[in-house]
C-alpha cells in the first residue's frame, strides 16, 4: 500500500517549505516516491498508482517521460533502421519524421510536451478532434494517429508504459469521405492515353497497366527479374525518391507476377532497341541508364498526356487500379488478387477492390429467399428443394 506524508523543511534561505509525499513500493517491490504541493494532488495520485500496481500496468518513467522525449527516441531508432537498410528507406523515415514534427509535436495542438501517464485515451481523441478541427484531412490525421501509436508502441517495448492509448482510436469520415473503394480508369480511358503516347512511353503505361507495379516497384524492375521463359515477373526490389534502392515496401510485396502474352513480345522488342539490356540494367531507366524521377516523369510527360486525352483526373497510381480490376474480370480469386498485387492482407485487398468481385452466389441467395416466401407454407416442389438447398448453403 502507498502512504502519504506531509514533509517540511527549511531552504538555505532559511525558508520554510512543505510537500506532500507518496512513498510506495511498485509491482518489482523497488521503492519508489513522488512529491506534490498539495495533499489532493497527492491522495489522487496514490489511488491512481495503487489501481495500476494491481492491474500490473504501473510505470516507474510514465510520470517523467514526456513524449516528446519518447520521440527522439523512436525517431533515432528509425534513423538506425534507416541506415543499416532495416525495412525503413529515408523516403519513409523522412515522412513519418514529418508527421510527427509537424503534428504530434506541434505547440499549439499536439501532445509533445505530456507526460506519458497523462496520455489517456480521451486525450487522444481530443488530439484527433482538434487536428479535425483545425482543418486536417480524414487521411493525414489517420496516418498522424498511426505515427503516434508507432511512437507509443515503442514506449511499451521500452517498458515506459504499460498501454498504447493510441491504438484503438478512429478517425470517423462522413460516408462520402471514409470510403476505400477504388474506382479504376475504363478500358476507354487507357485506349485514349495510349492512341496519344510516343512509343517508349506507351511501352511504359502498358507494362504499368498490365503487371499493377507500383511506381518504386516498375522503375527499380531489372531485365533479371524478368523471365520470359516462364513468363514472369519477379518482384523484390522498389527505388524511393532519394533513388535509394531497397526492399518492397512490405514482405507480401515480394511476389512473382504473371507476364501476359501480349505484353512478352512488347518487353522482348523493346530489350532489342534499348541501350541497357544486360541482366542488371533497369528495364525502365533514364537516358543515362539510373533511375527515372517519378516526378519529373508525372509533371513532364504523364500529366500533359491524360490533359491530352482527356482523362485529367488519373493518377499514375490509376494504371495499377486498373490492372488489378482486370485480374478481377478475368475471374481470379481474391486470394491470387492480394498475392498478385502483392498487398499484406486479404483485408486490404477486400476494402479496396471488393465491390468489383462478382456476387451471383449473393443473388441466387436471395432469389432463394424471396421466392420461399412465395410458396404455401409446407409446400415443397422440386424447384422449392432447390431453394431450401441453396438457403442451406
Amino acid at each position: 500500500m502507498a502512504s502519504v506524508r506531509k514533509r517540511a523543511w527549511t531552504t538555505t534561505k532559511g525558508e520554510r517549505r512543505s510537500a506532500w509525499a507518496v512513498d510506495f513500493a511498485d509491482a518489482a517491490g523497488a521503492r519508489q516516491r513522488r512529491q506534490f504541493d498539495t495533499k489532493r494532488e497527492a491522495d489522487a495520485f496514490r489511488v491512481d498508482a495503487e489501481g495500476q500496481i494491481r492491474a500490473g500496468t504501473f510505470r516507474s518513467e510514465a510520470d517523467r517521460v514526456t513524449i516528446g522525449a519518447v520521440v527522439d527516441q523512436y525517431l533515432a531508432e528509425c534513423r538506425g533502421r534507416m541506415e543499416r537498410g532495416e525495412k525503413m528507406t529515408r523516403h519513409h523515415f523522412e515522412t513519418v519524421e514529418g508527421l510527427i514534427r509537424n503534428h504530434v509535436l506541434n505547440a499549439e495542438y499536439g501532445v509533445g510536451g505530456m507526460k506519458l501517464a497523462h496520455l489517456t485515451a480521451s486525450k487522444v481523441r481530443a488530439f484527433r478532434d482538434r487536428l479535425r478541427g483545425g482543418g486536417v484531412s480524414v487521411p493525414l490525421t489517420r496516418k498522424v494517429l498511426g505515427a503516434l501509436s508507432r511512437v507509443l508502441g515503442h514506449a511499451v517495448a521500452n517498458d515506459l508504459i504499460a498501454i498504447n492509448a493510441a491504438q484503438r482510436v478512429e478517425v470517423i469520415a462522413r460516408r462520402d469521405q471514409g470510403s476505400t473503394k477504388v474506382v479504376p480508369p475504363s478500358k476507354d480511358d487507357l485506349q485514349r492515353l495510349l492512341a496519344l503516347a510516343d512509343d517508349d512511353f506507351r511501352t511504359v503505361i502498358l507494362f504499368a497497366a498490365a503487371s499493377g507495379l507500383r511506381a518504386g516497384e516498375l522503375w527499380a524492375l531489372r531485365w533479371r527479374h524478368i523471365d520470359f521463359t516462364a513468363s514472369e515477373i519477379v518482384v523484390e526490389t522498389r527505388v524511393d525518391r532519394f533513388k535509394t534502392e531497397g526492399t518492397t515496401k512490405s514482405d507480401a510485396g515480394v511476389r512473382k507476377v504473371p507476364l501476359g502474352a501480349v505484353i512478352a513480345p512488347v518487353l522482348k522488342e523493346w530489350r532489342l532497341r534499348s541501350r541497357f539490356s544486360k541482366a542488371a540494367d533497369l528495364v525502365f531507366p533514364n537516358r543515362r541508364g539510373g533511375y527515372v524521377n517519378h516526378d519529373n516523369r508525372m509533371h513532364r510527360s504523364f500529366r500533359p498526356l491524360c490533359l491530352a486525352a482527356g482523362v485529367s483526373s488519373l493518377r499514375w497510381h490509376s494504371l495499377r487500379h486498373f490492372a488489378i480490376s482486370t485480374w478481377i474480370e478475368a475471374g481470379l480469386s481474391p486470394k491470387a488478387v492480394q498475392t498478385f498485387a502483392g498487398h499484406a492482407s486479404l483485408e486490404m485487398t477486400m476494402d479496396r477492390y471488393g465491390h468489383l468481385f462478382p456476387s451471383d452466389t449473393h443473388k441466387n441467395a436471395f432469389d432463394a429467399i424471396a421466392a420461399s416466401l412465395l410458396n404455401p407454407a409446407g409446400t415443397q416442389t422440386a424447384h422449392g428443394g432447390a431453394e431450401s438447398a441453396a438457403l442451406a448453403r
